[in-house]
């Protein structure tokens, strides 16, 4: 356990604070369970509240961009009771629990990270005293039917070379967080007709994802309208184990070949 020591208006130390997470994974749709420690090592102590928010760091396109936090995008606001009293040299743990929303992007698959930065930041309100943790790691991984999916296209010569998060949304779904991720893959087998680099994006809930495929551009913005067309197509999660993933790979990358250069929105392949 390593304290975060949070000093008060007058520069003296207050309190000490420690957020603990779990060190395996949680997925999208999950709940992620934790404890905030907070310790009065000098006085007592009257906690206010505590405030805590998730947030990933996103590929900004223009200075300005984001929801106005300097740590990334906000993902979530985990509740942890934060009204009670500490007196001098007493230490009270507080359980806090969140549901992931679906949408939440991973940062690891299979125990490989992905380069996406997933943290929780925690702030404690008392009188004289108002300040913030760092960014405590979070791991997120994939859910079976990302993986499901990203195995039938490294099969086929596709593998994943890496993944970002970008501000906005596809167009038409319903979504809960302004962001989409991206998962880059390059062909290592080539061939003729097969794009060298395609990028994959899957919209999840509940019940299943919208995926996307289209083929990768490097550079420029990443506002979803202005990368190039994507094909779109559906899965459902209790799918995995028994649909041919493989063969959806082919057919969606023959189509991906067929389909003509351009921006724009997505067209239904499923």
């Amino acid at each position: 356990m390593v304290f975060k020591r949070l000093f008060g208006n007058d520069g003296g130390p207050a309190l000490e604070i420690d957020t603990i997470l779990p060190d395996e994974p949680v997925r999208p749709g999950g709940k992620l369970r934790g404890e905030v420690v907070v310790r009065a090592p000098e006085r007592d102590l009257k906690i206010e509240s505590i405030r805590m928010r998730m947030a990933v760091n996103v590929s900004l396109t223009h200075k300005g961009d984001g929801d106005g936090e300097n740590d990334g995008t906000t993902l979530c606001y985990p509740t942890a009771s934060g009204w009670f009293e500490l007196k001098k040299g007493e230490e009270r743990r507080v359980p806090f629990s969140e549901r992931l929303k679906w949408e939440t992007p991973p940062n690891e698959t299979r125990g490989e990270r992905l380069g996406v930065s997933i943290g929780v930041r925690t702030e404690v309100h008392a009188p004289g005293v108002k300040a913030a943790t760092d960014l405590d790691p979070v791991r997120v991984e994939t859910l079976p039917l990302h993986e499901a999916v990203l195995d039938a296209f490294a099969a086929d010569g596709y593998a994943l070379e890496s993944s970002r998060v970008h501000e906005s949304s596809p167009p038409r779904p319903e979504y809960h967080l302004y962001v989409w991720q991206g998962f880059r893959l390059v062909d290592r087998r080539g061939g003729e007709g097969r794009p060298p680099r395609v990028e994959l994006a899957f919209h999840t809930n509940a019940v299943g994802s919208e995926i996307f495929l289209r083929r990768f551009r490097e550079g420029g913005d990443h506002y979803w309208d202005n990368q190039p067309k994507a094909l779109r197509f559906v899965a459902a999660h209790h799918e995995v184990g028994s649909r041919d993933f493989g063969a959806d790979a082919r057919q969606w990358l023959e189509s991906l070949a067929r389909l003509k250069h351009g921006k724009g929105s997505e067209e239904d392949e499923d």
